[in-house]
């Protein structure tokens, strides 16, 4: 340790400066006197001494320092280091350790994040599995000239509502990955909810005339809120698909709205079969199918509208019970100035 300090340049000119001060003033002290010189050059040795240890504490200080810096590139993010006392070092080691909760931190949240990709990585393997192996037998079976035309036609029809499905899943799971990165920029328009709620119904009003289905519109056309129409009625497209998968032939989805000094409220019902109680914190999950999911189900629309509100400051609350209809609550909070 000693003489690696020595071979420190800056230990060197500290060292030969001290000891040239310490010279010229032990020969000044000689024209005063003997007794004189020999104090001066006591006192000189020994701040000299003392400025020695104190260097050499504080450059073992920088050397642990620099192992624990060391420790937490290697990922150990376990020590700590905090000094609660006043000067330089203790500043320093304090704002070390801030860093180093900040490392472990984000470390943490990248191990999170690589185990949500393995599971979504898996999830759309899952997913994409069936109708590929369905095809793929279809394919076969098509390739078989003695098969009957009607069932040719039939295959080639179920071909390619598979194919819709892979298109219309990796065109969702696109839009959920670009509303995670933050790359999309959702605009602050005016929206006119009454504008937005018709909007949404256009693509579900073949279904729910299919069903019989009857839907209802209550609330003040002057009911707006801030926000991005395209999104929002993707979002809200995907709730009203649920509702109508969910809701018996013959039965009602409602729509009504409201608006107060703090938020803009849309609330979404029907009279269907509900959510079951065990289903209900896990139905914004992706990929997440509950009890009375249909089975062509993929589990992604309403990840798609949490995702969708979230992002545009707001939020879906559901209510539901057995057999007696689901409500969703979405709300969308005014910009306080």
């Amino acid at each position: 340790m000693v003489s690696k300090l020595l071979r420190n340049k800056e230990i060197q000119r500290l060292l030969m400066v001290m000891g040239l001060i310490n010279a010229a003033a032990t020969v000044v002290a000689a024209f005063i006197s003997p007794w004189a010189a020999l104090l001066v050059f006591l006192s000189g040795s020994l701040i000299t001494g003392c400025s020695w240890i104190y260097t050499r504490w504080r450059y073992g200080e920088i050397a642990r320092l620099s192992r624990y810096l060391r420790q937490i590139s290697g990922g150990d993010y376990s020590l700590d280091i905090r000094d609660n006392q006043e000067g330089e070092l203790s500043i320093l080691k304090n704002e070390i350790y801030k860093v180093t909760l900040m490392l472990s931190e984000q470390n943490s949240l990248l191990q999170y994040e690589k185990l949500r990709l393995t599971d979504a990585i898996a999830d759309i393997s899952h997913q994409l599995k069936t109708p590929l192996t369905s095809m793929m037998v279809m394919a076969d079976l098509l390739s078989d000239a003695r098969l009957p035309e009607a069932k040719r036609i039939e295959f080639t029809h179920m071909i390619r509502v598979q194919l819709e499905r892979i298109e219309w899943l990796l065109a969702s799971l696109l839009k959920l990955a670009r509303i995670d990165a933050g790359t999309v920029v959702f605009k602050q328009d005016v929206i006119m909810v009454s504008q937005l709620v018709q909007k949404a119904l256009e693509p579900v009003l073949i279904p729910m005339d299919i069903k019989e289905q009857t839907f209802t519109i209550s609330g003040d056309d002057k009911v707006s809120f801030q926000g991005d129409i395209k999104w929002t009625t993707e979002a809200l497209i995907n709730i009203l698909k649920n509702c109508v998968e969910h809701t018996p032939e013959g039965g009602v989805i409602s729509v009504s709205f409201a608006e107060n000094a703090l938020f803009t409220e849309i609330i979404i019902t029907d009279n269907g079969a509900g959510i079951p109680k065990e289903d209900l914190p896990h139905i914004f999950q992706r990929f997440y199918k509950g009890k009375n999911a249909a089975e062509d189900s993929i589990g992604i629309g309403l990840a798609m509208a949490h995702s969708i509100v979230s992002a545009q400051n707001g939020t879906i609350e559901v209510i539901s019970k057995g057999d007696q209809g689901t409500q969703f609550i979405i709300k969308f909070y005014r910009q306080m100035i």
